[in-house]
């Protein structure tokens, strides 16, 4: 019943959509491969903008609740199903990771924070990071 965190949005988007985000993520590692340092600090702090799935379900679920709440209380108390359907969407995509617009955000190109952590640590790699996480040196 309960979706591991991680990797809840991939299990429950199509699998030719997570192949796209895959090729994407080659795409991208082989584009900064003979990159210098400062294109990669400038990707890397592209990503540290970049939406991931869950910030836009929490901007939205809570958007969708208040319109909800504003329309139940202004126009006519059926509006406030609105926000009982937004809060139980929340709460099952909380639990299993499924949420109501998964599929179209994902064609939108809205990747999990899953992907855009692969991409950060690649081009961390790229850039020589990786000697920095060594405790010890290996020569």
């Amino acid at each position: 019943m309960f979706s591991a965190t991680t990797r809840r949005v991939e299990q429950n988007t199509s699998a030719a959509l997570n192949r796209r985000f895959e090729a994407q993520l080659k795409e991208t590692i082989s584009r900064y491969e003979g990159a210098d340092r400062n294109a990669i600090d400038q990707r890397l702090r592209e990503l540290d903008k970049e939406w991931n799935i869950e910030r836009f379900i929490e901007t939205e679920a809570p958007m969708t609740i208040a319109l909800g709440i504003a329309l139940g209380a202004l126009n006519d108390r059926k509006w406030f199903v609105v926000s009982a359907f937004a809060a139980g969407m929340v709460l099952l995509h909380n639990i299993q990771g499924w949420y109501p617009l998964l599929p179209i955000l994902r064609r939108m190109g809205f990747r999990s924070q899953y992907e855009i952590e692969q991409e950060r640590n690649a081009l961390r790699v790229l850039r020589g990071d990786h000697k920095a996480y060594l405790p010890y040196s290996i020569h």
